[in-house]
C-alpha cells in the first residue's frame, strides 16, 4: 500500500483564528511533561480521593434496557404534524450493544412494551388514532405491499415509504409505533425525531419462505407485544433440517431479545416424530429502566474506579485490565479517550468485577505503568462524554522566537496565550483522532465500514507500517498470507485489539462474514470509533472550509447554538437555529455560537456553501446515498453539532530557564535557548489540548 500522500499535509491545511505571531517548542518530550486529568460532571478532578463512596446513579447511563417503560395514557389527546417527506432510516428495534452506547443525542422513538391491559385493546384500533383519511392511506399502502409479495415480484427501487407525519408526544408515539405493527406485522415503523414512516418488513417476507403465513403473522405480532414470561410456538414439523433453518432465522435476527428451543410432541408416532420450536423472551429484555427492588438484589456488579496510566493507549490498558480481571474489553465503560504519550488520568466503570477482585490485580499492572485508586461500588456503566472535561498541565520545552521574529520571546509567550485566551481556538478535532500511521488512519478504516467494506476495512486494520518490528511484521505476513493462525504466533501479546481480530479470523475465515464477525470481537465504543474518525476528519474540512469562505461574519444558512451553556456534542436539532438573511443583517449572532454538524442521519446542514461544500465531500467519498447505519456490525451514526471556536479555562503559567549542561546553545541567547513554559488549563469535553497548543504558538505538531 501507497504512503498516504497527504499525510504531512492533513494538519498544516488547518486554519488559525488569532492574529499574534506565536513561537517554536517541543511538547511530549516525555510523559511527565503532559498530564491530563478528567473533570466529571460534578466539576472535580477525577485524581482526587472520594471520601464519599456511593456513586449518584441519577448522573449515569442506566443499564441496557431493549424497551421503554409501560404506557399509561389516553388515546385522545394524540396531536399530529402531517405533510412531512424526508426520508427516515432509523430503525426502531436496538439491540442491547447498541442502546448501551448511545448518547443523549442518538436516543430516537422507543416502542413501549407495556400498554396497560384496559389499553391493549385500544392498540388495535387505527381509527382511533389517525384521522380518516391517514387510516384510510395506510390501508391501501398496506394492501399495495401485500399484493407486490402474493404477486412474487420484487419492491424494485428504494423501499416503499408511507409517512404518518409527525406526532409531538413521544409517548403518544410509542402507542401509535405498537398499533401499526399490532395491525399489520408485514410492516416496520421507522421514527426520526417527531415523524413516524412505515416500510415493509423484510424479515417478515423472510420468514413467510419458511413458515406458513398465518405463523409469521402471529410471530411477529408476539414479538411485537413483548408479554413477560410468554411464548410462541411454531406449529409441528418432522423435518430436522426445516426445524434448523427456523432456528436460524430467529436467532440471527431476533437472537438478542428471544431464544428457541425444540421440544418433542406429548403424543407422537415413532416412525414419523414431530418437534415443535418453541420462542420466548431473554429474561433481560424484560427489566425495566426503574427496577425493583427484587431485581436490584440480583443486578449485575459494577465498580467504578480512577484509571492512571503512563504512556499507553487506552485500548491497550483496557485490553490489559479485562485478561487481569477475566472480563471482556466491553465490560469496561468510560466517559472519554485520553492520549498515549501522557500521564493521564480517567474515570472508568467494570462490570461484573466485585471493588476487592480489581484490588487484587494492583500490583500486576503497576508493571504496565498504570494504576488503580478511587474504587467503590455503583449502580451502572458510563457512557461517552459523561464529563465536563479535562485539566491539563503542560511543560513545552526548548521555546523558540518564530523564524525572522527579533522580538522577545517571553513578550511573544505572554501576547499568544493572552491571545488565545480572550478569542479562542479553532475547535479542530486533534492528531491522535485519527492515529499516527504513515500508511493507514483511522478515518480510512471508518470509510471502509461506512461504506460495508468490511473485508477491506480488516486489511487496513492489520497494514503494517515501514518498520521492521514484530508488530509490523506480524501484520505484513498476515497480508501476503492471510493466514490468521500464523500471524497470531508472531504478534506480540500486549496488541491485544490485533489478536482479539486475528482470533476471530482464525475461527470464522477472512470471508464477508468472518470479517463480521471478526470486528465484533472489538467493542462497540471501538467499532464506533473508526466511524467517528471520519466524521471528524470531514468536520475538520468543513470547519476550515467555513472560515476560509466566510471568516468570521456570521452569514445566512450557518447554524447557531441556540443553547449557550448546551454540551454542543449533545445538543438537540430544536437547539440549533438557521440564520436568516435579516439576521445576518443585523449582526445578532457571533461566531463563537456558529457550529457545524458532524456527519449523521438526524443533522441538518447549513443552507449555504458550505452545505453544498458538504454534499460534495460525500460525493466524492462515495457516500451520497449513506445513511450513516452499518446494520451489519450494529452501528448507528445520529451525528451531532460542535461549535467551530472553543476557549481554554482557568489558564495558568509560568516560565523557567532549564540548566541542561547537556543543552549547548548557539548564539548569545542561551536563556531563550532553555526556556521552558508550564502551562495549565481546562478544556471542555471532546476539545484537544495540542489544537489549543498549536493556536497559542502557531505551530503545526
Amino acid at each position: 500500500m501507497e504512503e498516504d500522500p497527504d499525510f504531512q499535509i492533513r494538519f498544516s491545511s488547518l486554519c488559525f483564528i488569532t492574529d499574534h505571531v506565536g513561537f517554536h517548542g517541543t511538547i511530549k518530550s516525555s510523559p511527565n511533561d503532559f498530564v491530563v486529568i478528567e473533570i466529571d460532571e460534578q466539576g472535580q478532578l477525577v485524581n482526587k480521593a472520594i471520601d464519599e463512596p456511593i456513586h449518584k446513579s441519577s448522573k449515569v447511563l442506566p443499564e441496557a434496557n431493549n424497551f421503554a417503560k409501560k404506557t399509561k395514557i389516553g388515546f385522545q389527546n394524540l396531536s399530529f404534524e402531517e405533510g412531512s417527506n424526508e426520508k427516515v432510516s432509523t430503525l426502531v428495534r436496538y439491540s442491547d450493544d447498541d442502546r448501551n452506547h448511545q448518547s443523549d443525542s442518538e436516543k430516537e422513538d422507543t416502542i413501549s412494551d407495556g400498554i396497560s391491559k384496559g389499553e391493549e385493546e385500544k392498540v388495535y384500533a387505527l381509527g382511533s388514532l389517525l384521522n380518516e383519511k391517514t387510516n384510510e392511506l395506510l390501508n391501501q399502502f398496506a394492501c399495495d405491499i401485500k399484493e407486490k409479495w402474493n404477486s412474487n415480484s420484487e419492491l424494485s427501487g428504494p423501499s416503499p415509504e408511507f409517512s404518518l407525519g409527525r406526532i409531538l408526544d413521544k409517548k403518544q408515539r410509542a402507542i401509535l409505533h405498537s398499533a401499526v405493527r399490532q395491525k399489520f406485522p408485514f410492516l416496520i415503523t421507522v421514527g426520526k425525531n417527531t415523524e413516524i414512516v412505515v416500510k415493509p418488513n423484510l424479515e417478515y417476507k423472510e420468514l413467510c419462505h419458511l413458515v406458513s403465513e398465518e405463523e409469521a403473522f402471529d410471530f411477529f405480532k408476539y414479538l411485537d407485544a413483548k408479554k413477560e414470561n410468554s411464548k410462541f410456538t411454531f406449529k409441528p414439523d418432522t423435518s430436522k433440517d426445516h426445524r434448523k433453518a427456523v432456528h436460524h432465522f430467529v436467532n440471527k435476527k431476533f437472537g438478542n431479545l428471544v431464544e428457541t428451543k425444540s421440544f418433542s410432541e406429548a403424543n407422537y408416532n415413532a416412525g414419523n416424530p414431530n418437534a415443535v420450536i418453541t420462542v420466548r423472551f431473554r429474561e433481560k429484555a424484560h427489566k425495566h429502566r426503574k427496577r425493583s427492588l427484587e431485581c436490584q438484589e440480583r443486578k449485575v456488579i459494577y465498580t467504578a474506579f480512577t484509571l492512571q496510566k503512563e504512556n499507553l493507549e487506552m485500548f491497550e490498558a483496557v485490553g490489559f485490565l479485562a485478561v487481569k480481571l477475566g472480563v471482556i474489553p466491553s465490560d469496561f465503560s468510560y466517559a472519554g479517550l485520553k492520549d498515549k504519550k501522557a500521564i493521564t488520568y480517567q474515570a472508568m466503570v467494570v462490570r461484573k468485577v466485585t471493588p476487592e477482585r480489581l484490588k487484587n490485580i494492583e500490583k500486576e499492572i503497576e508493571k504496565k505503568r498504570m494504576s488503580v485508586f478511587n474504587i467503590r461500588s455503583v449502580d451502572d456503566s458510563l457512557r461517552l462524554g459523561q464529563l465536563k472535561g479535562n485539566h491539563f498541565d503542560i511543560v513545552i520545552r526548548n521555546l523558540k522566537n518564530q523564524i525572522n521574529d527579533s522580538v522577545n520571546l517571553r513578550e511573544r509567550i505572554l501576547e499568544a496565550i493572552e491571545s488565545v485566551k480572550n478569542k479562542g481556538f479553532v475547535n479542530y478535532y486533534g492528531p491522535q483522532r485519527f492515529g499516527m500511521g504513515k500508511k493507514v488512519r483511522t478515518d480510512q478504516i471508518g470509510l471502509a465500514l461506512l461504506k460495508n467494506q468490511v473485508v477491506k476495512a480488516v486489511k487496513l486494520f492489520l497494514t503494517p507500517e515501514d518498520l521492521d518490528d514484530p508488530v509490523n511484521r506480524a501484520k505484513k505476513y498476515f497480508l501476503q498470507t492471510e493466514d490468521a493462525k500464523g500471524t497470531l504466533s508472531l504478534m506480540p501479546e500486549f496488541k491485544v485489539r490485533e489478536r482479539a481480530l486475528l482470533e476471530s479470523l482464525h475461527r470464522f475465515g477472512m470471508t464477508e462474514e468472518g470479517c463480521i464477525q471478526a470486528w465484533f470481537s472489538f467493542p462497540h465504543s471501538m467499532r464506533i470509533f473508526y466511524i467517528h474518525a471520519y466524521s471528524s476528519k470531514v468536520w475538520n474540512e468543513a470547519a476550515s472550509y467555513r472560515l476560509a469562505t466566510y471568516g468570521s461574519r456570521v452569514v445566512e444558512g450557518d447554524l447557531v447554538c441556540l443553547d449557550e451553556d448546551g454540551d454542543d456534542e449533545h445538543l438537540s436539532s430544536s437547539k440549533v437555529h438557521l440564520v436568516t438573511e435579516e439576521e445576518e443583517s443585523s449582526n445578532t449572532y457571533a461566531i463563537r455560537q456558529v457550529v457545524l454538524p458532524v456527519l449523521g442521519y438526524n443533522v441538518q446542514y447549513p443552507k449555504n456553501k458550505v452545505g453544498l461544500w458538504y454534499q460534495e465531500v460525500l460525493s466524492r467519498d462515495g457516500l451520497q446515498t449513506c445513511r450513516f447505519k452499518v446494520p451489519t456490525l450494529k452501528l448507528n451514526v445520529p451525528g451531532c453539532y460542535r461549535k467551530i471556536l472553543k476557549q481554554p479555562h482557568n489558564i495558568s503559567y509560568q516560565l523557567r530557564e532549564e540548566h541542561d549542561t547537556d543543552v549547548k546553545a548557539e548564539g548569545s541567547h542561551i536563556n531563550e535557548a532553555t526556556l521552558s513554559l508550564l502551562i495549565s488549563f481546562d478544556l471542555d469535553a471532546s476539545c484537544y489540548a495540542t489544537i489549543c497548543l498549536r493556536e497559542i504558538m502557531k505551530h503545526d505538531f
